[in-house]
């Protein structure tokens, strides 16, 4: 005879209860796979919605035109001369960018008198828009690359700087107190208790720059005339080449894409240790 089932909350759960069969957990569908049938869905639509009328052919290409004009810009020399030279231009303006915001992040924001000195021209200066720098860059620099850059570490430099402070002023003011009661310089300060605080923010900061970077970068070819994508997306404008003109579209999209898949993974490797990056422990 099996055990009855009595008594409150605290009751001991009955052999019949214990034997009844789990309710089968229902299977969710990975993200990555709903994300790629995402993708297929708009391909698909893009491929039909002109050929039915919905969208105007002489302004929007099918799928299949756009991936026969991108193929044929993969067996041009020049479309990947200038695929490089967006990438340089985009490496080159965020490593100066992280590498200024960094430091000064830190040097700013260990000490109060440096962060009030610095709160009101910093708050004038970031909501300043890049292309608003447009015309100075083209009268200082011209097409030249400087002028690119001057675009991309204006616009990056403050996502690292900015989130490099809030870093920095969140370590925790006791153990600020107990490193200098232990005699830690400024130097041991910063290794062991400043830089392990600020490095989730600062990995935050690196790669909404990085994003940053990119788009000005394109916006730099193509108003200005830097050599890149732009520049290669302007002319076929101009040309009226359409379906060119979205092959390339598409092309600045999937270096977006990469850019944050490589930051994302970065960032997963450098805080390792951290806790928002480790995964649930299993039951």
């Amino acid at each position: 005879m099996s055990a009855v089932v009595s008594g409150g909350p605290d009751a001991p759960v009955s052999d019949t209860a214990a034997a009844l069969p789990r309710a089968p957990r229902r299977r969710s569908v990975p993200q990555a796979v709903l994300g790629l049938i995402g993708l297929v869905a708009l391909v698909a639509l893009v491929e039909v919605l002109p050929r039915i009328g919905v969208l105007p052919r002489e302004y929007f290409p099918t799928s299949s035109e756009i991936g026969s004009a991108l193929a044929e810009q993969a067996g041009r020399s020049d479309f990947w001369t200038a695929v490089l030279d967006t990438i340089q231009g985009w490496a080159l303006g965020l490593a100066i960018a992280a590498a200024a915001g960094v430091v000064l992040g830190i040097l700013i924001g260990s000490f109060r008198f440096t962060r009030e000195f610095t709160a009101s021209t910093i708050e004038f200066l970031r909501p300043i828009p890049s292309v608003a720098l447009i015309p100075i860059a083209v009268l200082l620099f011209g097409t030249e690359i400087e002028s690119k850059l001057l675009l991309v570490v204006y616009a990056s430099f403050w996502q690292v700087l900015i989130q490099t402070l809030y870093g920095v002023q969140d370590i925790d003011p006791v153990a600020q107190d107990t490193a200098r009661a232990y005699g830690l310089g400024w130097g041991a300060r910063i290794r062991y208790l400043t830089w392990p605080t600020a490095l989730p923010y600062v990995m935050t900061g690196l790669r909404l720059a990085a994003a940053v970077a990119l788009i000005l970068a394109v916006t730099a070819e193509l108003v200005i005339g830097n050599p890149g994508l732009g520049k290669l997306l302007a002319n076929a404008q101009s040309s009226g080449a359409i379906d060119t003109t979205y092959a390339i579209v598409v092309v600045t999209g999937i270096l977006g894409v990469l850019v944050n898949v490589v930051f994302r993974a970065i960032e997963r490797r450098a805080l390792s240790w951290h806790p928002s990056q480790r995964g649930e422990l299993p039951a």
